[in-house]
């Protein structure tokens, strides 16, 4: 499974992949746009012959050493297959190579899934937000450490 970065030619599937992977709380055609084209963001895509079975987005701040997991996302029929994990390892070193020293995220309370992704992969809870989301889920804050971050 190859892992690239998503160009403005990915937008049209990764709107209909979002669209797909999300019933709310999806990334726009303008955010895509905007994501793929901003030098504070990876937008990245695994996927076969033109296909998209998932993605991750990090995002950077300018003059901090946490970037953050905006989002990822795997195709149902890929779940179980170890893409989600791949695709998580890819976005730390995306992070690290970058310079920055953790990265954080936020994920829905009841994705039990996701959650023990995380936990397992090292990352740590660090808080909670009440009723991050549209449907006023919470949203659990994690964040890793990563080794290897390469000083900017």
């Amino acid at each position: 499974m190859k892992i690239r970065d998503a160009s403005e030619a990915d937008v049209a599937g990764l709107c209909h992949f979002e669209a797909g992977a999300f019933a709310a709380d999806r990334l726009s055609r303008r955010s895509i746009q905007r994501f793929v084209a901003a030098s504070s963001a990876r937008l990245r895509i695994a996927g076969t012959a033109g296909a998209i079975d998932g993605y991750h987005l990090v995002t950077f701040r300018r003059g901090s050493a946490v970037a953050r997991l905006y989002s990822i996302a795997v195709a149902d029929a890929k779940r179980g297959s170890g893409l989600a994990a791949a695709l998580l390892t890819d976005a730390e070193h995306v992070a690290a190579r970058r310079g920055c020293r953790a990265l954080r995220l936020e994920v829905r309370a009841d994705n039990r899934r996701a959650i023990r992704l995380y936990e397992r992969a090292g990352y740590l809870q660090i808080g909670v937000y009440r009723e991050y989301y549209a449907d006023k889920c919470d949203a659990v804050r994690y964040q890793k450490p990563l080794a290897g971050a390469l000083r900017r």
